[in-house]
């Protein structure tokens, strides 16, 4: 698809929560991974948002990633978008924005409500400049490391003021969910969600959606998420694939043993896709 005339992530997130249905956004960390996921989009010929973080800009560094993932999606023609994901650093999503990301997410959710409200009210000025989409979070959802015992869901009232005072796109909401994966089946406050969504105009996202149960996911989409992250699956399924290759083969030829392991990432973000369009 022609950037030029690709509809803004904004706009996008909301018609897909008006439809209820929900863009998958998939972290990528190398070519194989990139390969992956655009080839499920491409396969079910859905949308996709290509996620980075700071460690992953790090390691493949930032002109290098950002100019893979755009001639990735233009090679494999999927409607896609390029997102970076979880900063805490406005130096950080400004060099993003220079380097043409489409959006952001701004984390400044272990701070204080006020806190929070201003450092997301800035990136949100920042990115008007670029016709970017922000993403903030509001709760708290767990981090690779951090408890998962910890609550601190969302409150719906608060959420309707965050929104409204910052003017932000798209907002991750607490429910239940958590990064990396679950020791015990998640149990979404399903509920909870659907009274955000009652009072708040942003974009819902779910992140943490590894390990959640289809069924749970396709409900919460129904009930307002419009964006769903998936990121520990997909480094899993490569390396557990990956290793298994490695194990039957004294192959040094990386092109001739990487193919399975990036085939069992389409496999997986496929049957992710037809969740999230929740046909």
């Amino acid at each position: 698809m022609d950037s030029a005339k690709k509809m803004k992530l904004a706009d996008k997130l909301k018609m897909m929560q008006a439809g209820k249905s929900a863009l998958l956004a998939t972290n990528f960390y190398n070519f194989e991974t990139l390969q992956g996921v655009l080839q499920a989009a491409k396969n079910r010929n859905l949308p996709l948002i290509l996620q980075l973080t700071q460690s992953s800009l790090d390691y493949m560094r930032l002109p290098i990633a950002v100019s893979m993932a755009r001639a990735a999606l233009l090679e494999y023609g999927v409607e896609g978008w390029i997102h970076l994901d979880h900063s805490g650093s406005y130096e950080s999503i400004q060099r993003c924005l220079d380097a043409g990301f489409d959006s952001v997410m701004i984390d400044a959710s272990e701070k204080s409500l006020a806190e929070n409200i201003a450092s997301t009210r800035r990136v949100v000025e920042l990115a008007a400049g670029y016709g970017a989409c922000v993403e903030a979070e509001l709760g708290y959802v767990a981090k690779l490391g951090q408890s998962t015992e910890k609550t601190g869901f969302t409150e719906p009232e608060e959420a309707r003021y965050f929104a409204q005072e910052t003017g932000i796109d798209a907002l991750a909401v607490a429910i239940g969910s958590a990064h990396g994966f679950y020791k015990e089946e998640p149990r979404l406050d399903l509920e909870r969600l659907s009274r955000i969504h009652a009072i708040t105009d942003a974009a819902l996202v779910l992140h943490g959606s590894s390990g959640i149960p289809g069924a749970s996911v396709r409900e919460a989409v129904n009930r307002g998420i419009c964006k769903i992250n998936l990121a520990t699956e997909i480094k899993n399924i490569f390396m557990l694939s990956l290793k298994k290759a490695l194990t039957q083969t004294d192959e040094i030829d990386l092109r001739k043993v990487f193919p399975p392991a990036t085939q069992a990432i389409v496999q997986l973000v496929e049957e992710k896709l037809i969740i999230a369009e929740n046909k």
